[in-house]
């Protein structure tokens, strides 16, 4: 009798019950883990898991959010259709009707205003493909030289450091299987074991292996629990540090001779400055002893093998570039670079940060990181896409500064894809007024953003489940994200986005793809001999291999495991050492007597850049369902703030409402906000807008602030 009613069970389970599974990559940092989402039918409720999938970077791991990723794609305020906003409000429309209207606006401002007056806000977030076509799109389809996208305000410092130093960028000049090999590590500005979590075995590893790791950051991170040895800097100070590191390496004769002369460029010059310089007055500047400088100096050049990884710490201020810089000069005069288990890591931190920088969203650059302003990569361009090298439009202006140009009426209209600049720019509100200036202003999203409700069209996209095409992580390899479930109502993707308004606009002909491999292929042709160079991987090496790193620039070849083993990229084939001084050309925004603290910002691991997704994910937003202000305890009495209150804070550009929360962790001079609230809780509302000189990244790391109870006692207790 037991058999036959568990067969009988078996059987109605299995009438009840189905299972899809779908192969896909998680949408949100760098590692670009690959995973499945498996979906089960049980009556009338769907379950839904996520499990991580064997690939070369992650090995199967996930964490939080990419078990939770699924969350926000199925959240019910997903945006599937067309809205144009009437009488202001959103209503449902045709695509017919919306790319019409969009046709229309967009004509009438080139009559009215120019071709330069139309502008292009792109995105790390989306693949290759859709950065490549977004590229294509501003400079064929709309010949505007105003485009820039959102990794501006992440990667750009390491970026152009990494290009200046050594002729290219590539986020990682080894594969992350050396990590565990280094002897030492320098993890400068970087909490990954939040920001990328994934990627932290690979230091746990290397410390089984008795490898030394120094962390240099302002907070005792979770990161920086694992270090033998942390540099609990004052924020904004990073180059100075990194010129008492190199002082005590040269005056203790610890750089190595040959490789620098054999292959750099600059030695005597830094010799000879950081030689004028005081410890004692870089220990004062720092908040580090000497004691503790010289011996992450000297442990990192004694070693025989070493690497230094850096992040959004170092790299969003407005001497970012140059603190990168002044960092790379120390693992050049100790010859840790071009070697196994020697190297440089720039932790990419959006999910294509790697890729989306490489094909043509970025002002300054052609596909496969080509100069718009190289006329012979302007040749090579414009031949690939059938039309003249003098039709290109020239160099444009960073996010930012275009966001100023929106202000003072020289740009008049905006199409925005999956970027939330409302949220994420630094001064945000005059962001929010800036586009109230717009004549017309259009959104691809997933979701009415912070930034997209307040545009006059908004589209639907497709979410990391349903839009297959090529990242790029970063260590530089590049992935393809398979993608096989069906668009929600009639969402679209991105790159079918692009292409359906170019044919709107007359310019269909240069967009005549079938799929997203169609576009890819295409970018393998622009990107031949390109510093970028994709020309030999292909869709089906990618489903075969599990990822290629570039420069892959045939299709025999495997991938460049290690960058600069025998030359650098510059013509000289030299690395370039350049003198850092201890304060930076731009001032910065440092404490006063009225704003006394130094405000930095970062990341929490339940959420991911401005939380438009993160936040609509149930599980997620119950580990972090609001901001809050790091303080040291000592700090908290000075001002009053209580532990677990609502504390205002300021800067000379606005203020925001957080609530406190007590750390040791800290220092004192110091509090931390991070990043993924808006409205009376975004703390980019109190960023200036001074833009590092060298990349026109903003100084996200320090803002001088001052701070106090935000309502009294009473109802800080009832909160």
């Amino acid at each position: 009798m037991t058999e036959r009613l568990l067969k009988y069970f078996r059987t109605k389970q299995k009438e009840v019950q189905s299972e899809k599974t779908y192969d896909t990559q998680c949408p949100f940092c760098s590692m670009q883990c690959k995973m499945q989402l498996i979906e089960q039918t049980i009556v009338t409720r769907k379950k839904y898991t996520a499990v991580g999938k064997d690939n070369p970077t992650t090995k199967g791991r996930l964490c939080m959010k990419g078990m939770n990723a699924h969350q926000h794609a199925f959240h019910s305020e997903r945006i599937t259709h067309p809205l144009i906003k009437k009488n202001g409000e959103f209503v449902r429309v045709s695509w017919e009707e919306a790319l019409q209207y969009i046709k229309e606006q967009v004509t009438a401002i080139q009559h009215e205003d120019g071709r330069d007056a139309l502008s292009v806000y792109g995105s790390a977030s989306i693949t290759n493909e859709e950065a490549y076509l977004l590229g294509k799109f501003a400079r064929v389809a709309l010949k505007t030289k105003h485009i820039d996208y959102n990794g501006r305000l992440c990667m750009s410092a390491a970026a152009t450091a990494a290009n200046q130093t050594f002729g290219m960028d590539r986020g990682l000049t080894n594969a992350l299987s050396e990590i565990p090999h280094a002897r030492v590590i320098i993890l400068a500005g970087t909490n990954i074991a939040e920001c990328q979590p994934t990627i932290m075995p690979y230091f746990e590893e290397a410390k089984q292996n008795r490898a030394y790791i120094i962390v240099i950051d302002p907070r005792e991170t979770a990161t920086a629990k694992i270090a033998d040895l942390h540099l609990k800097i004052k924020p904004g100070t990073d180059a100075a540090l990194a010129n008492g590191m190199l002082k005590i390496i040269i005056e203790e004769q610890l750089t190595d001779g040959a490789f620098i002369r054999d292959r750099a460029e600059g030695f005597e010059e830094v010799k000879r400055h950081v030689a004028s310089l005081s410890l004692e007055d870089i220990s004062a500047k720092t908040g580090i002893q000497i004691e503790q400088i010289k011996k992450a100096a000297v442990k990192f050049a004694r070693e025989e093998t070493g690497m230094l990884f850096t992040a959004r710490g170092v790299e969003q201020q407005t001497d970012g570039t140059a603190a990168v810089r002044n960092l790379l000069n120390i693992l050049i005069s100790t010859g840790k670079i071009g070697k196994y288990a020697c190297g440089y890591g720039a932790v990419t931190g959006q999910g294509n940060g790697q890729g989306a920088r490489e094909h043509g969203q970025k002002a300054d650059q052609l596909p496969g990181y080509r100069s718009i302003e190289n006329e012979a990569d302007r040749a090579y361009i414009a031949d690939v896409w059938g039309i003249k090298a003098e039709d290109l439009p020239g160099k444009g202006v960073s996010a930012y500064e275009m966001m100023k140009k929106v202000h003072e009426g020289e740009i008049t209209g905006m199409f925005l894809m999956c970027s939330n600049p409302v949220v994420s720019s630094p001064t945000a509100g005059f962001v929010k007024s800036a586009l109230g200036k717009l004549k017309f202003f259009a959104a691809v999203d997933l979701f009415l953003s912070e930034t997209a409700i307040l545009a006059d069209v908004v589209l639907p996209a497709s979410s990391y489940l349903e839009d297959e095409g090529t990242m790029t992580n970063l260590e530089g390899r590049v992935t393809l994200r398979e993608a096989s479930k069906p668009c929600p109502g009639e969402a679209r993707h991105d790159w079918q986005i692009i292409c359906d308004i170019a044919k709107a606009l007359g310019k269909g002909r240069y967009f005549s793809y079938r799929s997203a491999e169609d576009v890819f292929n295409e970018l393998r042709k622009a990107s031949r001999g390109g510093i970028a160079d994709y020309s030999g991987i292909t869709y089906e090496r990618l489903r075969k291999e599990g990822g290629i790193l570039w420069p892959c620039p045939e299709e025999g070849h495997p991938g460049t495991q290690r960058l600069f083993e025998s030359s650098f990229s510059h013509p000289d084939k030299k690395a370039r050492m350049c003198v850092v001084p201890n304060e930076p050309k731009v001032k910065k925004d440092v404490p006063t007597e009225e704003y006394p603290l130094i405000l930095t910002t970062g990341r929490v691991m339940s959420h991911y850049l401005t939380g438009v997704q993160t936040r609509r994910s149930a599980a997620l937003k119950a580990r972090h369902f609001e901001s809050f202000m790091e303080i040291h305890p000592k700090t908290a009495e000075k001002y009053n703030i209580g532990d677990r209150v609502l504390v205002r804070v300021e800067s000379k550009r606005g203020s925001i409402i957080v609530r406190s929360k007590w750390s040791e962790a800290i220092r004192p001079d110091t509090v931390f906000v991070p990043i993924h609230w808006a409205d009376s809780q975004n703390v980019n509302d109190l960023i200036a807008e001074t833009l590092d000189p060298s990349c026109s990244m903003p100084g996200f790391k320090v803002c001088s602030v001052k701070i106090r109870p935000s309502v009294d006692n009473f109802v800080n207790k009832l909160s």
